[in-house]
């Protein structure tokens, strides 16, 4: 049984989907947890509102703004003055093609590359700072199995990225073991939250085909990953990435 008791975890994106399911499942293993809800968080959104009491903070910010991660970071931290795990799980993924307008093309990936990697190496970096001075930490990155088989031609830069990210967290891993730090990716495929749902309904037939499994992975299957991964249970395993796609791309 993995008891995370005294352990704070600063999770981003938690407002609704995956995020929000590991909020609660780090909160039932007994963690103090910082949930940050971004632009599109509604309050009838944000995760585990029957928290025990002292044990959930919700911060909101938008990713896509520069600096913003450094500050919910430090608010974090500020929280109980210690953040032990983070989890960096916020991304978006808007579509454009190379046939839409040369603007509208520049902005779908300067925003994308800002919220899904740029604020990531952001929230790493006062991460590890702080780390370093603490005597180490754990950061878990969420990646996406389209960071290795590419993605289709409507989202390429999430794929990009997710591929950065993937770059990000093994050199994180290499640099900054010596200091105690763990960084880990996980790269799900296709998931079934709320965001994914109207794809998933629209092309079930092809998803069916293509996972051996059947099936999407439920949010539960990457929650219960980032717990073992902040239980400190496989410190050696620092630098890997762990895929949950039902074995739709194997590596």
């Amino acid at each position: 049984m993995i008891d995370l008791t005294g352990t704070v975890v600063f999770v981003t994106g938690a407002s609704r989907g995956i995020g929000a399911v590991t909020v609660r499942r780090l909160l039932e293993v007994g963690a103090s947890v910082v949930a940050h809800a971004g632009r599109g968080g509604r309050p009838d959104q944000q995760p585990a509102q029957d928290a025990p009491e002292g044990r959930l903070l919700v911060l909101h910010g938008d990713l896509s703004r520069g600096g913003e991660a450094a500050r919910l970071f430090a608010e974090a931290a500020a929280w109980q003055g210690r953040v032990h795990v983070l989890v960096n799980n916020a991304g978006i993924a808007p579509s454009v093609t190379i046939d839409d307008d040369p603007d509208v093309w520049a902005d779908v990936w300067r925003e994308t590359l800002q919220v899904n990697l740029v604020s990531v190496a952001d929230t790493c970096r006062e991460a590890l700072r702080h780390f370093r001075e603490e005597g180490g930490g754990t950061i878990v990155n969420i990646a996406s199995r389209a960071a290795f088989r590419g993605d289709n031609p409507d989202a390429m830069h999430y794929a990009a990225s997710k591929g950065g990210v993937i770059a990000l967290t093994r050199s994180i891993a290499r640099g900054y073991a010596r200091d105690g730090v763990l960084a880990y990716a996980v790269a799900p495929g296709w998931v079934r939250t709320d965001m994914a749902e109207p794809y998933l309904r629209d092309h079930a037939a092809d998803i069916e085909r293509d996972i051996p499994l059947g099936d999407v992975a439920p949010p539960e299957d990457v929650a219960n990953t980032v717990v073992f991964l902040a239980s400190g249970l496989a410190r050696h395993m620092t630098g890997a990435t762990l895929d949950i796609n039902g074995a739709s791309y194997v590596r």
